[in-house]
């Protein structure tokens, strides 16, 4: 897929890995939906002014259905479709598993899964009729190891690969590719939270030896997008964490 003029749905792209995303593809000359469940500044949309092309902002919770096909139809009326989505607005709720609440676990499930799930639906349709589209998860080494203390996060991680794989199965006679990305430590806002303790024993697993930026996950997410004979992969851009 040639991704020049091409329309750009990112979830969760106020910040971090997500804006990251937006940024490569509209320097591409792809336009652009910046999503987030709170709100967008001038100041954000001014980032991409020098791109030439067009950043539509839209608000809106992905665990919610019909707010994500509310979504879907505000991109396609503004845009007249949707080429690309990326499914990337993610949350953690850590604690040990004798300590996780009903909440702890269902709230990172609905937003993690179940958002993928509704965003994915809604724009299928539209996807399948074009007979061309391409869908990125964002799913984690997390989803292919599993780690203390995230028992939520690696379900729905874990959970984001099985659907990958089934929902490209269903749609790849369609030229509708979908494919999830598995990062490992990235430095980013959600991992700035971590304790040094907790980095240095992550790093100390680390094969390269050194944490990735949201700019190696923008390159990935890229390329999984642009490649017309890649469908129902993972690929894990971890710095051999999983390995």
């Amino acid at each position: 897929m040639q991704l020049k003029n091409k329309n750009i749905f990112v979830t969760g792209s106020s910040r971090g890995i997500g804006l990251a995303i937006a940024h490569k593809f509209a320097k591409l000359g792809a336009n652009v939906v910046l999503n987030s469940r709170g709100t967008i500044s001038e100041d954000l949309l001014a980032e991409f002014s020098n791109y030439g092309v067009k950043v539509v902002p839209i608000l809106g919770d992905v665990s919610n259905f019909a707010d994500a096909k509310r979504m879907v139809d505000q991109a396609i009326a503004e845009l007249s479709s949707v080429d690309v989505l990326v499914n990337n607005a993610g949350i953690t709720q850590d604690t040990l598993m004798l300590k996780m609440t009903e909440e702890d676990f269902e709230k990172v499930i609905k937003i993690n899964l179940t958002g993928a799930f509704n965003m994915t639906q809604a724009v299928l349709k539209q996807m399948i009729k074009a007979r061309e589209g391409a869908i990125i998860n964002m799913s984690s080494v997390v989803g292919l190891m599993g780690n203390i203390g995230q028992a939520n996060y690696a379900a729905s991680k874990a959970g984001l690969i099985g659907f990958t794989k089934s929902v490209a199965r269903e749609v790849a006679n369609r030229n509708v590719r979908v494919n999830a990305l598995a990062p490992g430590m990235i430095e980013s806002d959600m991992t700035a939270v971590l304790s040094d303790k907790v980095k240095e024993a992550t790093l100390a697993q680390v094969p390269m030896k050194r944490f990735g930026q949201a700019e190696h996950i923008a390159d990935a997410t890229v390329f999984l997008a642009g490649q017309d004979y890649l469908t129902g992969q993972v690929l894990a851009v971890d710095g051999g964490l999983s390995m």
